[in-house]
This record gives C-alpha cells, structure tokens and sequence, in this order.
C-alpha cells in the first residue's frame, strides 16, 4: 500500500500485533479506483474472493 512503511512501535512500548492477509481473487481487476472507500474496495472484495490466508505477528523494539 502506498505510504505503508512497515511495522514501526514507539521505542519501550509493548509488543503491537501486525496482522497481514493475503487474498486470492477471481477477477483480473476489481471495480475500484485511488478515491474509492475502503467500504467499497471491502465489499467488492468479499464477492470476488476465492480464499485468503492471514498472519499475525508482535513486533516491539
């Protein structure tokens, strides 16, 4: 994502949890362009999947 600069906790802070998921879609291009909602882009992304998977993971420094 544009901007996303990676897992970046406050120095001394707890251990945050980063969850990561990766979609597999039946579609070459979804219906959405750079202005479209988050709604919108979740919705259209619910029908056009055909699985996902997720990971988590706690990062702290």
């Amino acid at each position: 994502a544009p901007g996303y600069g990676g897992p970046c906790p406050p120095q001394g802070d707890h251990p945050h949890r980063y969850l990561f998921t990766v979609f597999a879609v039946g579609a070459e291009t979804l219906p959405v362009g750079a202005d479209t909602s988050a709604a919108v882009v979740g919705f259209n992304l619910h029908f056009a999947t055909l699985a996902k998977a997720s990971i988590m993971g706690l990062f702290k420094r």
